[in-house]
């Protein structure tokens, strides 16, 4: 067991709530600072080394500091979340389909119609079958491939869903899924071969870091804070997006990429998530230009 100066220091800070404890690590790790996040008896305990005690402890008073003023004028702005269980019905009704849509066309093989026309072959993209990066998200290797995507899919498609309702958050995410395998297509060898909605679901990361990056911005955040999302989506990439096998990395990473900036404009578009009707109106588009990519591929 570690002693001294490279002990944790087991209850550094604690709150009652995850979401403060998760502010806090982000202000330690745009520091540089080593730190844990542990579930205690009595709510949630950020743990740092002793030896970082003294810096970490100057990192969170100027924090707190520095965002006092804008805390309290946040507590006077009315909610901007979508309220309600529809986010994360949406997810789960896009990842029902997912399953769904597999049953359909089961694990990959070369000789099966829906990869063959559908997959996102960086050739046949490059020579103008654009509609192949939309196609290819909704294909799946196999049932363990099916069931990552649709784990991770709901939960990060329901935590955006929160912040832009879910009508808008999937359409960035097919948007931004989009865009990571037309990049992928353009800067990989003319004979890569892409299929797999986690590219969309990286989208979803990159999305959700722009967001937080503009309200950070807009907060008057320290510029270290600011960039921190970004910092924490690259590291979810590094967590769950990467690996040896059959893992297209740059897929994930293009798809997080492009969703940055989405996520950006996002924030500076609205301040708060459009109403039901306006949901529903761009759940339905993004539907329909799944349906029309895939009625382009089998025509």
């Amino acid at each position: 067991m570690p002693s001294g100066d490279d002990a944790l220091e087991p209850e550094f800070r604690l709150t009652e709530t995850a979401a403060e404890a998760n502010d806090w690590g982000l202000v330690l790790f745009s520091a540089g600072i080593p730190f844990r996040v542990a579930r205690v008896p009595h709510g949630y305990a950020l743990q740092v080394h002793r030896r970082n005690i003294e810096r970490a402890d100057s990192e969170l008073q100027a924090y707190t500091a520095e965002n006092a003023a804008s805390v309290a004028a946040k507590a006077d702005a009315p909610p901007v979340e979508f309220r309600g269980a529809a986010p994360l019905y949406a997810a789960m009704v896009v990842s029902l389909s997912m399953f769904c849509f597999y049953s359909v066309t089961g694990p990959s093989r070369p000789d099966v119609r829906w990869f063959a026309e559908g997959s996102a072959h960086a050739s046949l993209i490059r020579a103008g079958e654009i509609w192949r990066a939309v196609t290819a998200l909704s294909l799946h290797a196999d049932f363990a491939h099916l069931v990552s995507n649709m784990l991770f899919g709901t939960f990060f498609l329901a935590v955006l869903g929160r912040s832009l309702g879910p009508g808008v958050a999937f359409g960035l995410v097919l948007l931004s899924g989009a865009g990571g395998n037309l990049a992928n297509a353009f800067l990989r060898s003319t004979g890569h071969i892409s299929i797999g909605a986690s590219t969309a679901v990286f989208g979803a990361v990159g999305v959700l870091c722009g967001f937080e990056i503009v309200r950070r911005a807009q907060r008057g955040d320290r510029w270290r804070l600011v960039i921190a999302p970004f910092g924490a989506g690259l590291a979810v990439l590094a967590m769950i997006g990467s690996g040896a096998g059959r893992v297209d990395v740059f897929a994930h990473l293009f798809g997080l990429l492009v969703g940055v900036p989405l996520g950006v404009s996002a924030r500076f578009a609205m301040q708060r998530p459009p109403g039901g009707r306006a949901q529903s109106g761009v759940f339905v588009i993004s539907i329909i230009a799944l349906l029309a990519s895939w009625q382009l591929a089998l025509a």
